[in-house]
């Protein structure tokens, strides 16, 4: 297809590039070349920017309630009953006081012994808890609190400032707050296409949707062992090339970009030389099959207007033709040592 465009732009004057301005000319074109002209009835067709990524549907609903895990601890107190509570570990400051979980899912209590706790809330261990107590104490009340949370966590890696595991607490922990507790995003994370990886499958989350205002589901809750994995944004662009102050290539990847914002970030059109009827955009077909030219008019402010509403996808590339009176003064001022000269004649053929 490149190949097609090199030869489309090959009809060179004086080793320049151009591209056929007048309808009659453009018949002549390979079949494989199809000239839209943008006005204001058909530009409708072409305002919509590419097509966002999806948010897959995490199949966990948005509510968390944190289970017990093997290693965690947990503090309980017994209320006017101080002998119950685990004294701190002596020359040991940084140990965790509480009772903690041991490998077959249980902690072990005064008086009666084994009770399970994996897989349980604290609110379910201290029903438990008092209803075996009260063999012993009349009416107990207990409080049963997270001290130590060891046994869940989720990985965050990839285009973050600082890729860590992260513990799952007592508050839920969405894909945003994880993100932002490595540090955040990097110059080149791509927020539209986060991969949560749980359960053996992968999901796509936009998290560009969620900060724009959509609803929780772009930003779920992490459940024990979710990865998530920030991409690097993929390379999008657009090229603007001919008569125009800056030639280069234009960024796509952060933001949906219009055919007059792109021009006008690139220091405008060389209005000494462009064609203001030569305002091309050639795109590949979807079906990869030929080549879609869009020629836009910007003569007069309504055709800047006009470029406002067309959107610019990736690989575009946009062309500005020379004017022939352009051409002309080219050939003259190789020819006439005068610069004085040629600039006369350059305002005689533009009247």
């Amino acid at each position: 297809m490149l190949f097609l465009l090199g030869l489309t732009l090959a009809g060179c004057e004086g080793g320049h590039v151009s591209f056929p301005v007048s309808e009659t000319k453009q018949a002549d074109l390979p079949p494989e070349i199809e000239v839209i002209r943008l006005s204001r009835e058909n530009i409708d067709a072409y305002t919509q920017p590419e097509i966002a990524p999806k948010t897959d549907f995490v199949p966990q609903a948005q509510v968390w309630n944190y289970q017990v895990g093997v290693g965690d601890v947990l503090n309980i107190e017994v209320f006017d009953h101080p002998e119950l509570r685990l004294p701190p570990v002596e020359g040991n400051s940084e140990a965790e006081p509480g009772f903690r979980v041991q490998a077959n899912g249980t902690i072990y209590y005064p008086y009666v012994g084994e009770v399970p706790a994996a897989g349980r809330t604290p609110d379910h261990i201290r029903e438990d808890l008092t209803e075996r107590l009260t063999e012993y104490i009349p009416t107990p009340e207990l409080q049963v609190r997270m001290s130590g949370f060891n046994s869940q966590s989720v990985i965050v890696s990839g285009e973050v400032k600082a890729p860590n595991t992260q513990p799952l607490r007592a508050t839920p922990l969405t894909v945003l707050a994880a993100i932002n507790a490595a540090g955040g995003f990097t110059e080149n994370g791509d927020l539209s296409r986060v991969k949560l990886q749980r359960g053996g499958r992968t999901y796509n989350i936009n998290l560009a949707l969620f900060m724009s205002g959509s609803g929780p589901r772009h930003n779920p809750i992490l459940v024990a062992n979710d990865v998530i994995s920030v991409p690097r944004r993929p390379t999008r662009e657009a090229y603007l090339l001919g008569q125009i102050a800056d030639p280069a290539p234009v960024d796509l990847s952060i933001e949906p970009i219009n055919l007059t914002q792109a021009i006008t970030r690139q220091g405008g059109v060389d209005e000494r030389r462009a064609d203001a009827r030569g305002v091309f955009i050639f795109r590949n077909k979807q079906s990869g099959e030929g080549i879609t030219v869009f020629q836009l008019e910007i003569g007069s402010p309504a055709g800047l207007l006009l470029g406002t509403e067309f959107m610019l996808a990736s690989n575009d590339v946009i062309y500005i033709t020379r004017a022939p009176v352009s051409k002309w003064n080219d050939v003259i001022s190789q020819l006439l040592p005068s610069i004085g000269f040629g600039r006369t004649i350059e305002t005689v053929v533009g009247e």
